[in-house]
């Protein structure tokens, strides 16, 4: 394997591994290559079942280091991308269901154009309904009735949260739909599912006092670059009310410095120019110019520890925000990034913002999503309020 080892050295480098955790990773690949040429196995007959077989006997021997495992893997991995193994194709058991299944979720993402998660919600519903239905025989479809669907739902709901039992039942909507489209029901279906009670105005949204947000942001660590990276993505959310997701989605190009906006890639792909706000603009310049580390990507924020790649997951951003209100002393029962969100909108809308303004901020789709709102502005709400019987005492 010695003449794929330069490539190998290289990507390392690349991906921000230091030269000892290199030479660390090449001593580990070199002894496997040792191994192949005792057993004879050429580098093209290289798997996962191989590399498992050589694992097995170094643990034997104890004699396997704590890396050892992912670097193989890596360099399996590059083997496959520059050709020279094939890439094994996962074995996956295909069975009537997991067929009705796979057919729906390349129906949601191909006609639908839904989102991989909105299919990672919708699908294990789906199949979680197939199986209880169908038990220990192919799915019938054309035999579902209205109480199978109904039952399904009242057995399931009240285990749920309202946010889950919600997408429950919008999921067999979008499922009956499809069915419907493609003929494999006769009745309607989508209109069986009963509704799960989820009153929208039932709750107060989760916030925290301006005065509250301004601690956390001024505790923060600014004398390390990782909080100086912290430092930028908290200001983006505390004062445009971004998503967590869209954090992680922001590249170098949505940055317009000569205008002063910063265009925000939201749900369903929508690019939404916002004003960029002078503090927001310096704090991701200052991460851009002396912290950001060295990479290909083109996404704005990435990890420090390689591999150097861009934040795979939108809960990284709400752990940077736990991290944050823990580190400046504060007591909240929601810790999440969406706090902040919810804390940007309750601050505007008692400084005399409007909901129709508010809502453009936040880029809600539909202004009954602001209205929530509403429920927070005390003031306006005391011109509402009915005197009490008998005057205030």
């Amino acid at each position: 394997m010695s003449e794929y080892l330069d490539t190998y050295a290289t990507g390392l480098a690349e991906q921000g591994y230091t030269d000892h955790s290199i030479r660390r990773q090449i001593v580990a690949i070199a002894d496997f290559s040792r191994w192949l040429k005792r057993k004879h196995i050429d580098v093209q007959a290289l798997d996962n079942k191989v590399v498992d077989q050589f694992l097995r006997l170094r643990r034997r021997q104890q004699q396997v280091g704590r890396g050892d495992p992912k670097a193989l893997a890596r360099m399996v991995a590059m083997l496959w991308q520059i050709g020279v193994v094939k890439q094994p194709q996962p074995s996956v058991a295909v069975t009537p269901r997991s067929r009705i299944t796979s057919e729906f979720r390349r129906y949601l993402l191909e006609e639908c154009g839904r989102s991989p998660s909105t299919v990672k919600n919708y699908v294990p519903f789906i199949d979680q309904f197939l199986s209880e239905r169908f038990p220990n025989r192919a799915p019938s479809l054309a035999m579902l009735r209205a109480p199978h669907v109904t039952g399904f739902v009242t057995r399931h709901a009240h285990r749920l949260s309202p946010v889950r039992a919600g997408l429950m039942v919008t999921a067999l909507r979008s499922f009956f739909r499809y069915l419907r489209h493609r003929g494999a029901i006769a009745t309607d279906l989508a209109g069986c599912v009963p509704t799960v009670p989820n009153w929208l105005f039932s709750t107060l949204p989760r916030f925290l006092p301006a005065s509250t947000v301004e601690q956390i942001l001024k505790r923060c660590d600014r004398k390390t670059s990782i909080g100086r990276r912290n430092y930028a993505m908290l200001l983006l959310l505390a004062r445009l009310g971004v998503r967590a997701g869209e954090v992680i989605r922001l590249s170098l190009e949505d940055i317009d410095w000569d205008s002063g906006q910063i265009a925000i890639r939201g749900k369903g792909g929508k690019l939404a120019p916002l004003p960029l706000p002078p503090d927001v603009g310096a704090a991701l310049a200052a991460y851009l110019r002396r912290d950001r580390p060295h990479s290909a990507s083109r996404r704005v924020f990435l990890r420090h520890r390689a591999p150097i790649t861009s934040f795979a997951n939108p809960s990284t951003i709400s752990t940077i925000v736990r991290r944050a209100l823990k580190h400046a002393g504060v007591e909240s029962a929601h810790k999440g990034a969406h706090v902040l969100r919810h804390s940007l909108a309750t601050s505007l809308l008692r400084q005399g913002g409007s909901l129709d303004e508010i809502g453009e901020l936040l880029r809600h789709q539909s202004p009954n999503t602001t209205t929530i709102y509403a429920k927070v502005d005390v003031t306006a709400l005391r011109t509402l309020a009915m005197p009490w019987p008998g005057g205030g005492r």
